[in-house]
């Protein structure tokens, strides 16, 4: 939790954009895993804890536009709750925390609801994808699912975006914090790995760090010898000399900002020379496209010049032919770079992406249906304070080759002789996150081992 202040501020920034109508937040419920008293890892609602900050189960809020009203609903604990879980702080107390005054038990909500619907008045609520949300909507506004897209609010949507797409000073360093956890984990990966391992082990390790310090993976862990899989949650298979392993994790601080950063090792002490060549374009991609962040240019230009780089690089080692540009524009090169180059973070890994990938990485405008470029979820104009992943990387993906192969799709672009070498390759991804100043960008966190000799260091 933040200073008062600034939640505050969050909400009148928001009122002042919205202008009219009641504001409708819902927090998430916890989540039974297989019976009501065992719930999942318990995770607040993004944007109710960016405008009110407080982090416990089963909460709704309205802010009245006209009548400047702030009103947090939910129960108090009673004295069985007490006795399960402890004399934690009331509500009210969390909420003068955060600038809150008015505090209602949760079935005043309705009431409330229906008396603005009887007057006719705008009630602007933000797309759910929580269930119990879903029926909540239901409930209290009589809106059936299949209209819960078209009924919630795009104005509100707009503001909500516009407001944490810009990461202030209290929120980078939140972020700062996570991804060096992150690195912590990654480190710890690269370091420990070894041929008889199974990747479980890693994984364990990994999400140790971030629970002993009170916080908690960003999102499942990817710690795979598969690196071809994109994204590989499975973890039972036997680290092998020869192999590469490829971890994609991050942590969650107790505010809940997120780091995420992709590692990709070699399970011997030193990488192969085929492993070393294919890395090394990679990192360059990884370098180059960095390099080109800064306010004004658009993200998908950032992800062309990722593409160039790959693609020029295994033209180098004769896997792709012809004129780079052409190739690009066709689609050939995603045979190897099948997503897209990042995605925006902060408060969620991917950040507000329950507002709509169209609404958040392009602004509203069409994506593409290209294989590859449409698994770009950012594509729009940079901006000063924006907080972006740079995750580039090289796929040999048997089923993809082999299906391209027998359709000679893009042979003019790509030496399916060669490619067929690489067929046991499996993948290599390199991730790390980065800020958007007012004139460039810069490393969010401690850099992480990325060079050969470093990680090969720490593989020793």
């Amino acid at each position: 939790m933040f200073d008062k202040q600034l939640y505050i501020t969050r909400r009148r920034i928001l009122k002042e954009k919205i202008k009219q109508g009641v504001i409708l937040f819902f927090g998430n419920d916890e989540s039974p895993m297989n019976y009501p008293d065992n719930p999942y890892h318990f995770r607040q609602h993004s944007s109710f804890l960016y405008y009110f900050g407080i982090d416990r189960p089963s909460l709704a809020a309205i802010i009245d536009v006209e009548n400047d009203e702030e009103i947090v609903f939910g129960d108090e604990l009673t004295i069985d709750d007490i006795i399960w879980m402890g004399n934690v702080p009331t509500l009210s107390e969390e909420c003068q925390k955060v600038g809150i005054n008015s505090v209602l038990p949760i079935v005043k909500l309705y009431t409330i609801l229906r008396e603005a619907q009887a007057s006719d008045r705008n009630i602007h609520f933000l797309p759910p994808f929580r269930p119990e949300n879903k029926i909540k909507l239901l409930r209290l506004l009589n809106i059936r699912p299949d209209q819960f897209n078209q009924k919630s609010s795009e104005d509100l949507v707009k503001v909500v975006i516009s407001q944490r797409e810009i990461k202030d000073e209290f929120e980078i360093a939140e972020i700062d914090k996570a991804v060096n956890w992150t690195v912590d984990m990654h480190e710890k990966a690269i370091s420990m790995a070894r041929p008889g391992m199974f990747e479980a082990e890693i994984a364990a390790a990994v999400t140790q760090i971030p629970l002993e310090r009170q916080g908690y993976i960003s999102f499942p862990v990817i710690a795979s010898i598969n690196g071809a899989v994109l994204h590989n949650h499975y973890h039972g298979n036997q680290l092998k000399e020869g192999q590469l392993f490829l971890l994609d994790a991050g942590a969650e601080t107790p505010s809940c900002y997120a780091g995420d950063l992709t590692s990709t090792f070699p399970v011997s002490k030193k990488f192969s020379d085929k492993q070393r060549e294919i890395y090394q374009i990679v990192l360059d991609a990884h370098y180059g496209s960095a390099s080109c962040l800064k306010p004004g240019i658009t993200f998908k230009e950032v992800h062309f010049e990722a593409c160039r780089i790959i693609f020029n690089g295994l033209k180098s080692l004769g896997l792709t032919k012809g004129n780079t540009e052409e190739a690009i524009a066709e689609g050939a090169h995603a045979l190897f770079f099948p997503h897209g180059l990042g995605h925006m973070m902060g408060l969620d890994v991917h950040d507000m992406e329950d507002l709509g990938e169209i609404n958040v990485g392009y602004n509203g405008e069409t994506k593409s249906s290209q294989f590859g470029l449409r698994s770009l979820r950012l594509a729009k104009e940079l901006k000063p304070g924006f907080v972006l992943t740079i995750e580039p990387g090289i796929y040999f993906i048997p089923e993809l080759i082999k299906l391209w192969q027998s359709e000679q799709k893009f042979s003019q672009f790509i030496n399916y002789a060669q490619v067929e070498k690489y067929l046991d390759f499996g993948g290599i991804r390199i991730e790390q996150n980065y800020l958007i100043t007012p004139d460039s960008n810069r490393l969010l966190g401690r850099k992480k081992p990325m060079e050969i000799s470093e990680i090969e260091a720490l593989r020793g």
